[in-house]
């Protein structure tokens, strides 16, 4: 398998197009079948858990406790749950990209039961992730620990699978410059975004945060990108999906639920464009040789280039080579050559003075390549 753990595309970052946002009603599995293979970037999955609660839940006041006890959660037995499992899981592997991926959520009641059916028909498992609740349920009986997380399941299509979207050095970036983990802390979904029913309670049991989906969206799809949810609910992962620019199938069997979900999708505003491009990082951003530079008008020939504590000077020729004293070269050999070592980025080693003070020569090049991606936005 090859990993890519990069925020855009080596090719010039796909712009957001006028996305289209559709919930279907019906069968996840006869749905699915009506779209064409290999077309969704990203399945987001959160199926019934097969709670099998076989009478009320209770608190210790014995007031009954708002559990799942819908019939979309229930199943005859084990094998009638695993046959389901099966099907929809089959329905996603066909539709998906060859380099898309997707997340399945769960909890201790089935959750390793779908992974093992996920592995059997194919699926590579990337990561599971575990989503810490910080404010769980209580366990009101007092007979077992508190329940307080889920687990989720990061897979690609193929054990093969090439290319596939992790935009590593975003979550990197805004993790303050540390990995991103694979435990998630985010509370449960309350307040003003739970979405009540006409009797002003919870319309879903299990709607999910926003906080969540937007890490997995942002972690895992780039703007425009199509992302699909076999059991849509309440929508939140269509209302994450185009608030970030990207394209949305959701499906339900409930009318309600679809209702509710259209309602809160069409509601949704999307973010500017520039605070959801793909992060580009320095390999695979556009060439800009230091001539560029020149021709430019950003640096004059004749100009010195000093490092940071001007202890090192080098002039600046026409032809966008540099000269320390007798030896002409690239910014990254005479850099190099002035510090004594084997190698060097001259990029972030130069700088030109200016009357603000001193200005990196890689602040330059980005000036260049914010001109390169306007003109190809421009030509698109």
């Amino acid at each position: 398998m090859v990993v890519s753990r990069r925020g855009a595309p080596s090719r010039a970052p796909r712009g957001v197009s006028e996305c289209l946002h559709r919930v279907l009603i019906g069968d996840c599995v006869a749905e699915m079948a009506k779209l064409s293979a290999n077309s969704v970037d990203l399945i987001f999955a959160d199926p019934p858990y097969n709670l099998q609660l076989a009478s009320d839940l209770r608190r210790p006041d014995d007031s009954r406790v708002d559990a799942v006890d819908n019939d979309w959660d229930k199943f005859a037995s084990f094998a009638a749950y695993d046959e389901f499992t099966k099907s929809w899981l089959t329905a996603c592997r066909r539709i998906l990209k060859p380099a898309g991926t997707i997340w399945v959520i769960g909890s201790y009641h089935n959750i390793f039961r779908v992974g093992a059916i996920m592995q059997n028909l194919g699926f590579w498992i990337l990561n599971d992730v575990i989503w810490r609740k910080t404010n769980p349920m209580p366990n009101f009986r007092g007979r077992r620990f508190t329940n307080a997380h889920e687990t989720l399941i990061w897979a690609s299509r193929d054990a093969n699978a090439k290319g596939y979207t992790f935009n590593y050095e975003a979550l990197k970036a805004g993790n303050d410059d540390v990995q991103m983990r694979s435990d998630w802390s985010f509370p449960l979904c309350t307040g003003e975004e739970r979405l009540k029913g006409a009797d002003g309670k919870k319309l879903h049991p299990t709607q999910k945060p926003e906080a969540l989906l937007a890490r997995i969206i942002l972690a895992a799809s780039r703007p425009d990108d199509l992302v699909l949810d076999p059991f849509n609910g309440t929508g939140t992962t269509g209302a994450v999906s185009k608030k970030f620019g990207r394209r949305f199938i959701g499906i339900d069997r409930e009318t309600k639920y679809a209702n509710a979900a259209q309602k809160r999708i069409a509601e949704v505003e999307v973010v500017p464009s520039p605070s959801i491009a793909s992060f580009v990082t320095a390999r695979e951003a556009p060439r800009v040789p230091f001539s560029a530079l020149i021709e430019r008008g950003l640096v004059t020939p004749g100009a010195r280039l000093v490092d940071a504590k001007k202890c090192h000077k080098a002039l600046v020729r026409a032809d966008g080579a540099v000269a320390l004293g007798d030896t002409v070269g690239s910014i990254h050999r005479i850099g190099a050559l002035a510090q004594g070592l084997e190698a060097c980025n001259g990029w972030t080693f130069w700088h030109v003075e200016t009357p603000k003070g001193l200005k990196l020569i890689d602040e330059l090049r980005a000036v260049v390549r914010s001109e390169m991606a306007e003109a190809a936005e421009s030509s698109a």
